[in-house]
Formats: structure tokens, sequence, C-alpha cells
């Protein structure tokens, strides 16, 4: 188990604390949603999540077999819902693998991915689409 510590700054402002090494990130409101949008929303980590536990994910497999991901790459998009309620309507990834990288090494990363925690998580509750290209 986890433990995150969450204060509300004021003005649509939060921060957390991870417990285990003690990192903090900062949170706003986005600009369309009366905030600031001077970092990362709540929703934004979502999005972010997702990208990182798919890199993470292909990391770890890359690692046991011995291939070199660095250069990895993932750039996610995040669109909200127009309607009421408020929530993330859909989530795109574009990641890029190295070039070096074998067609069956590729393979197997593509379907580690498809296992991230994130992803598993937020299936049926948000479309993900996920493109691949190479560096």
């Amino acid at each position: 188990m986890t433990s995150i510590s969450c204060h509300y700054s004021g003005s649509l402002g939060c921060s957390a604390v991870h417990g285990p090494s003690g990192a903090t990130l900062h949170t706003d409101a986005p600009a369309d949603n009366h905030g600031q949008g001077g970092a990362f929303s709540p929703t934004d980590l979502i999005a972010t999540s997702l990208a990182t536990c798919l890199l993470t994910i292909m990391g770890l497999v890359a690692e046991r077999h011995g291939w070199r991901m660095e250069g990895a790459s993932a750039r996610v998009e995040k669109t909200m819902s127009q309607e009421l309620p408020r929530r993330i309507a859909a989530l795109e990834v574009w990641l890029v693998l190295p070039v070096s990288l074998e067609a069956g090494a590729r393979a197997t990363l593509q379907r580690a991915a498809e296992g991230c925690p994130v992803k598993a998580t937020l299936k049926g509750a948000v479309p993900i689409t996920l493109h691949w290209d190479t560096a």
C-alpha cells in the first residue's frame, strides 16, 4: 500500500506528497474551469499516468530481455466531455519506440503495454487509443 498526502492550497490548487519518497507535485484547475492552468490538473495526471505507465511496463519487459528502450516516448492527448458532468471523454496516446528494436521485440512490448495497470483500470470508463511509431 502506498500513502499519498494531499492538501488544498487555495485558489483551486493542491499539493501532494508521495509518502515513500517525499516527492511533491502540485495541481491547479485548468484555465477553462476557473483555474490558472499553472500546473497539471487532476485529469492531466490521469492522462500522464496512462502514458508513463505504458512506458514503464515496456521498460520492465525490455530490461528483462536486455533490450534498449532509451529514447522511447509517449505523447498523450486528453479530450474532456462537452456535457456535464465534466469528465475525461477520451485519451489518445502516440508511442514512439526506438528504431533499433527488432519487429519481435516491438510486438512483445506492444502486447506488454496493453496490460498496463492504468489502462486496465480505465478500461470501460474512458476510450483509449494507442498509436505506434518508431524514432
